[in-house]
């Protein structure tokens, strides 16, 4: 009778509980599937539109620059146009002033950023020029075909991009016609190249070009897209331009891009093999028909951001899926208990009939294990509560053990400047102690800057870096180790280095670096008779190494096993957090720390990298 009344009902809650489960599971598969993926779209879009900011920040700051380019010569055909020795060339030619307008232009060259400066007559041929001497000078040759030349005559003024007949070099001709369009004499060409331009492009490691009305590339950052086009040319368009050798012989293919419908995406194969996804940013420049564009690469950018959002995604997921398993648990708990009770009323009842002596037992035996299954829970909820506890206090004691440790050298200093204040104003001199209180401002400011500094470092975050003079660094942590080796600093020798030299980082942070560096020297060489501590400072390209060495007993296998991890320190006092928050700190300016020792000392060597100049 127990087997067919209870056996029953516990197959049939197992059974129940399996399918809750697999339901539980399929259900979690699927919303991590969708999660995760609506997570990806949402940082790829997320990081698109952050790119494309940054991006369009970069190309208008190209454009103008590109337009201070194009703005400087363009005075210049104006002004030739009605320079008297220009018209005395063109209208007196057997008097030999075409020499010494040869030698005029070629002057006005080198004072501006033109490439050549030339005069054509009304027919078209050259009659001087700036390269006069060069064997690709180009008096004498006929420039009627060209645009410029037609439409300065016609119009007045007129500027064309095109390849130099003569040169073969590309670049923007500026043209102005000389007198009225009844008496012309001739028109004043100014060409400019890009060259410079093109190179700073370069430097930027990203696709940057300018395309006229007809989509060819004119300048750009990667010469072999030069005249290409960004859009297939009609087949009459295509013959005009060929017609009029604006571009030589170039074969104006397509610029190998592939586009994605609807979107301001190409995929582009890279010269030299290889092909990336870029962003397209389209900028006009004014005063032209031209439009820059400007290619920001997005595939590193656009992972990273959709591994991020996932990641989160997938913390939030598991986290509710663990909570959802938690209730899920208790839930089924619950049901075998109910089940546990119902078999035992059951039971019971059967008993009560049977035998009224058994009903006692069981209930006691139910009574028993109910119990033991409360006191159960309540120690779980204790065992609990305590290691939230115990995590909280072991979070709280980090904490607080960095800030210590940071701040004890400002606040040493400021104790140093307290009592002599003191003294200043005992012996009724106020100047001194006004200046010593200023000082303690100052270094109050700069507690809460490091505060907020190690509050930054638990964020996983930075100071953003900027330039620092190495000197003011160096001046900065010695100051500030003045009063904690007072009378002793002298065996701190700092060797002569460029006062004019920077560093790229946070001036307070490097301070932190060069103050634990330079205070666990010249406690290693206390007791040290002879004992000298030596900084230098080398370059070496971009890099600069401040170098630290000291002559103490140097530092022992264990203890250089375990130098930059937290809480591991030789002193009796210490915390063990130096050098580990400045090993974190030179790594976050892209720079390292490292350290050599022996039975001379120990020298520790910290890599910055150099602020351009």
């Amino acid at each position: 009778m127990n087997e067919t009344s209870v056996n029953p009902m516990s197959a049939d809650l197992a059974r129940l509980i399996r399918r809750q489960w697999l339901g539980f599971f399929l259900l979690f598969l699927a919303l991590s599937l969708g999660g995760l993926s609506v997570a990806g779209h949402y940082g790829s879009a997320a990081a698109l539109s952050a790119i494309e900011e940054q991006g369009r920040t970069d190309a208008n700051l190209k454009v103008a620059l590109l337009q201070a380019v194009l703005e400087r010569p363009r005075a210049l055909p104006f002004l030739l146009s009605r320079d008297r020795d220009v018209a005395d060339a063109l209208t007196d030619m057997a008097t030999g002033k075409q020499q010494l307008l040869d030698l005029k232009l070629a002057e006005l060259v080198k004072e501006t950023s033109a490439a050549v400066i030339y005069v054509i007559n009304a027919s078209g041929v050259a009659v001087s020029a700036s390269n006069w001497r060069e064997p690709t000078s180009f008096v004498g040759n006929d420039y009627s075909f060209r645009a410029y030349f037609s439409r300065a005559m016609k119009e007045g003024t007129a500027e064309h991009f095109a390849l130099g007949s003569v040169s073969k070099r590309p670049g923007l001709y500026i043209s102005h016609r000389i007198g009225p369009a009844d008496s012309a004499l001739g028109v004043v060409v100014v060409k400019m190249e890009f060259d410079q331009l093109e190179t700073n492009w370069r430097e930027s490691q990203r696709p940057s070009y300018v395309v006229d009305a007809d989509h060819v590339v004119l300048i750009t950052s990667i010469p072999s897209w030069r005249f290409m086009t960004t859009e297939p040319l009609p087949s009459d368009s295509l013959s005009a331009i060929r017609e009029s050798l604006q571009f030589g012989e170039a074969p104006l293919a397509p610029l190998p891009f592939e586009r994605k419908v609807d979107s301001n995406l190409v995929r582009v194969l890279l010269p030299g093999g290889g092909a990336q996804s870029y962003l397209r940013i389209i900028t006009p420049v004014a005063s032209t028909p031209w439009q820059f564009e400007y290619l920001v690469p997005t595939d590193d950018a656009v992972a990273a951001a959709m591994r991020e959002a996932r990641l989160l995604a997938l913390l939030l997921l598991v986290a509710i899926a663990i909570a959802a398993a938690i209730w899920l648990r208790r839930r089924h708990a619950a049901l075998a208990n109910a089940a546990r009770e119902q078999a035992a009323r059951e039971e019971l009842e059967r008993r009560v009939i049977e035998r009224t002596s058994d009903l006692s037992r069981a209930r006691d035996h139910l009574e028993a294990e109910i119990a033991d299954h409360r006191e159960t829970e309540t120690r779980l909820q204790a065992v609990q509560q305590d290691l939230v506890q115990a995590n909280r206090l072991a979070i709280l004691g980090q904490v607080a053990a960095g800030v210590a440790h940071e701040i004890n050298q400002p606040l040493a200093t400021i104790r140093a400047y307290a009592d002599n204040a003191k003294v200043f104003l005992s012996r009724n001199r106020p100047e001194p102690a006004r200046e010593n209180l200023d000082h303690i401002t100052d270094l109050t400011d700069r507690i809460a800057t490091i505060t907020e500094d190690l509050k930054a470092l638990a964020r996983k975050g930075r100071a953003a870096e900027e330039p620092v003079a190495l000197h003011d660094v160096i001046d900065g942590a010695l100051m500030l180790l003045r009063s904690r080796f007072t009378g002793r600093l002298n065996r701190l020798a700092v060797a002569p280095f460029p006062a004019d030299l920077r560093v790229l980082g946070n001036r307070l942070r490097l301070e932190q670096v060069l103050i634990n560096l330079f205070q666990n020297a010249l406690e290693a060489v206390e007791t040290h008779s002879k004992g000298q501590v030596d900084v230098r400072v080398s370059v070496d390209g971009a890099i600069v190494t401040v170098i630290v060495a000291d002559n103490g007993p140097g530092l022992s296998e264990a203890v250089l096993a375990q130098l930059f991890q937290p809480f591991n320190t030789s002193k009796d006092k210490g915390l063990g957090l130096g050098l580990v928050i400045a090993k974190d700190i030179v790594s976050d300016y892209g720079g390292s720390l490292e350290v050599e020792t022996g039975a001379s000392g120990a020298t520790f060597n910290i890599h910055l990298r150099k602020a351009e100049e």
